[in-house]
């Protein structure tokens, strides 16, 4: 009776972490820029789930916690998931901006790639950026990370003793930062297009009789694509540093 009372805690704390796991795998970037079905996603976080249990029983289904109302429990967990996930889906929506701004400077304001992975329009320049950023992600050991985060998470905030030490205040400060560093990424392309913007106006003004909106979208685009490989060259060392302060951020949260 006493093993079946154990496997039965054991249980419910599994799919009460799989709550502060799922919203990361279901909403935050990168994996939302991978194509699977929502079952694997539920095993894989189910999976991990059991992991951090069998790995912090004193934490997790031996807590104290879990004798109050489950329904409160599942929710403070709920909430913890969704905000370690937005620290990470902010990194990439700063990206995005960045992207889009490029997109339109360059003309491509109105051209969206259709991405059948989120069912959503995105900047091209913007993709191009954020699939970089995943590519990063994991070429650098960002899952292992992620991982530790959560496993750290567990350590520090039991099962069902959710507070959020951070809060708002801290997303918003890492925002503004991951801002200024996507910029710095596409601050190369950006400054091309600028100085372009500038000879055509001069030249606008010097040659009046020259079609300078036609021939000025055509020299920005032939600009944008021979500077934007220069520019995602130039910025792993900006892509880990964005990355880094999201996990940073992460940790700040509990």
């Amino acid at each position: 009776m006493q093993a079946m009372g154990d496997l039965t805690a054991q249980a419910v704390a599994t799919l009460l972490t799989s709550l502060r796991i799922a919203p990361m795998l279901a909403f935050g970037q990168p994996f939302t820029l991978l194509r699977m079905p929502t079952v694997a996603r539920v095993m894989i976080a189910m999976s991990l789930s059991a992991w951090l249990v069998s790995g912090y029983p004193v934490e997790s289904w031996q807590s104290p916690a879990l004798t109050s109302a489950l329904p409160g429990v599942a929710a403070g967990e709920l909430l913890l998931g969704i905000a370690l996930a937005l620290a990470l889906q902010l990194a990439f929506a700063a990206i995005q901006i960045a992207g889009r701004t490029v997109d339109i400077q360059a003309g491509f304001g109105l051209a969206m790639l259709a991405d059948p992975t989120t069912r959503n329009n995105m900047p091209l320049v913007g993709s191009l950026f954020v699939y970089a950023a995943g590519a990063v992600f994991f070429a650098v050991g960002g899952m292992q990370d992620l991982l530790a985060i959560l496993a750290a998470s567990l350590r520090a905030v039991p099962l069902g003793a959710v507070a959020l030490r951070g809060g708002p205040v801290t997303l918003i400060e890492f925002f503004s930062s991951a801002l200024a560093i996507a910029f710095g990424m596409v601050g190369i392309v950006l400054l091309v297009l600028f100085l372009l913007d500038l000879i055509l106006a001069y030249l606008s003004r010097t040659l009046p009789q020259m079609n300078v909106l036609f021939i000025g979208f055509q020299v920005k685009a032939l600009a944008t694509i021979l500077v934007v490989p220069l520019a995602l060259s130039a910025s792993a060392a900006l892509f880990l540093h964005l990355l880094r302060a999201a996990f940073d951020t992460m940790t700040g949260l509990f």
